[in-house]
């Protein structure tokens, strides 16, 4: 795996948030993040683009995400975000990200946090 595949693939991650419905980069705190309706869906990790760093996503998953924390590389949001159903999923400098999977949770998000005529739009 290279750096500029990596960088690739939070590149399409990026995209895909964007591609939603009236989605928007914003970046309070110094940190990207995306919102909808002026709500955070997605917690986009650093905002720097060197290969070199962690990066993670944050997404709220109201019905995945019990099993999602399962996985090595989820915890569960801080700042008691955790428990209103937010997962961090992070992403050391050497492993890909399961760009699919997380285009899954993005979407997931987006319907926890979207207006319904918004999430319509999604269709099912």
């Amino acid at each position: 795996m290279t750096g500029e595949a990596r960088q690739a693939a939070f590149e399409e991650i990026r995209q895909f948030a964007l591609s939603l419905p009236q989605a928007e980069e914003d970046f309070p705190w110094g940190e990207r993040v995306f919102k909808v309706n002026k709500k955070i869906f997605v917690f986009f990790g650093s905002n720097s683009d060197a290969p070199h760093i962690e990066r993670y996503v944050g997404v709220k998953l109201p019905y995945s995400g019990d099993a999602v924390l399962n996985l090595p590389f989820a915890t569960a949001m801080g700042y008691n975000l955790g428990k209103h159903g937010w997962v961090s999923l992070r992403f050391p400098p050497d492993e890909m990200p399961p760009v699919s999977l997380i285009r899954d949770w993005i979407t997931e998000s987006y319907r926890a946090v979207a207006p319904k005529k918004l999430v319509a739009l999604l269709g099912n």
